[in-house]
């Protein structure tokens, strides 16, 4: 039988089949474990060597390329939120200080970053012309909940907001809706083929915000960006950390097309899932940072297989880490779990 591209491999998976092998994606690899690995070459390179089926283009990093300098030597900058930011040894940098919107008239005030900025784009044209046709091409970015918490000062302040200051908060995720659509729009027509929505909604022990307020405040938005993103013909994944099954049906009933990474140590059990909704929708993920970091070659291995076993031989499924590639990561334990993915032919299991 013909081994299919990574771009056949990964749509047939988000159609919810069972394509030659599982598919390989992961949000973030940090530079240090692609250095230990393969040192001295490029993100893209990388995705290459190894032969990953998605790549991946970081929203995050496209401030970089048109960076404004608050402190240079504290590697402190403003980003297009007016948020100021410092960067680390990690790849997503920190918020130190947001701008200040306490109230209506401050986020009426507020300028919202432009999405035809040109150098957000410009990374973006020269992935597509390289990848076209070989990867599924992807975009990482944000739905509303993200800049509402960046714009408020944190979560915290956001969710005070839900119940003392409603009008506050429409407010808040609309700038965040119209921005990501714009953009989105953009993206899609420059050749990406996946958005991949970040967001986080929940905690090891549920929802940050009840389900009441999750239909109130965020779903609104984040099913107009969901629909907005399919008329355009891209396919959606949806990425948040946390148990999630108070609001679960809620997600897939937007029309996502995948669920995940999500965490495998706060109860989101993926053969759970996969009985419950069967192929009604993907799921990446989930094998756990931790073991990644701290376990043995040995467990990886054998953690991937029952992976492969229990949830991709039933089809709609995409591996990859329970979250991001982190700079904790044993680059040995991430070279096992692709290595051993890449070894087994599903139609074959």
């Amino acid at each position: 039988m013909r081994e299919m591209t990574s771009r056949e491999r990964i749509f047939t998976a988000l159609d919810g089949k069972v394509p030659d092998r599982v598919p390989l994606m992961e949000i973030l690899i940090d530079k240090k474990v692609r250095e230990s690995l393969s040192p001295g070459i490029s993100y893209n390179d990388f995705i290459e060597e190894m032969n990953i089926d998605v790549i991946c283009m970081e929203l995050w990093s496209k401030d970089f390329q048109n960076i404004k300098w608050i402190d240079k030597d504290k590697k402190i900058y403003k980003d297009k939120w007016d948020t100021s930011q410092r960067l680390t040894e990690e790849f997503i940098p920190v918020p130190v200080k947001p701008p200040r919107i306490n109230t209506i008239d401050d986020m009426l005030a507020y300028k919202p970053p432009d999405p035809d900025e040109p150098h957000l784009l410009d990374e973006i044209k020269e992935t597509v012309k390289r990848f076209k046709g070989k990867k599924a091409l992807c975009f990482v970015g944000e739905a509303v909940l993200a800049v509402s918490e960046y714009l408020r000062s944190g979560l915290e302040n956001l969710m005070i907001d839900f119940v003392t200051d409603p009008k506050l908060v429409k407010k808040l995720m609309k700038v965040g809706e119209e921005y990501y659509i714009e953009l989105y729009r953009k993206v899609i027509d420059e050749g990406v083929e996946i958005i991949l929505l970040g967001d986080d909604y929940a905690g090891k022990n549920g929802t940050f915000m009840s389900p009441v307020h999750f239909d109130e405040y965020i779903l609104p938005g984040l099913s107009r960006i969901v629909k907005e993103i399919k008329r355009k013909g891209a396919y959606i994944i949806k990425h948040t950390d946390g148990n999630i099954w108070k609001i679960i049906d809620r997600l897939i009933d937007t029309g996502l097309d995948a669920l995940g990474p999500l965490e495998p140590v706060v109860g989101m059990d993926y053969r759970k899932i996969k009985d419950i909704y069967g192929n009604k929708i993907c799921l990446v993920g989930n094998i756990d940072v931790d073991l990644l970091c701290r376990g043995t070659k040995e467990q990886v291995i054998e953690e991937t297989k029952r992976m492969i076993l229990e949830v991709s031989t039933k089809g709609g499924h995409i591996l990859s880490s329970g979250n991001t590639i982190t700079s904790a990561v044993n680059p040995e334990n991430y070279m096992a779990m692709v290595k051993t993915a890449q070894s087994y032919d599903l139609r074959n299991m």
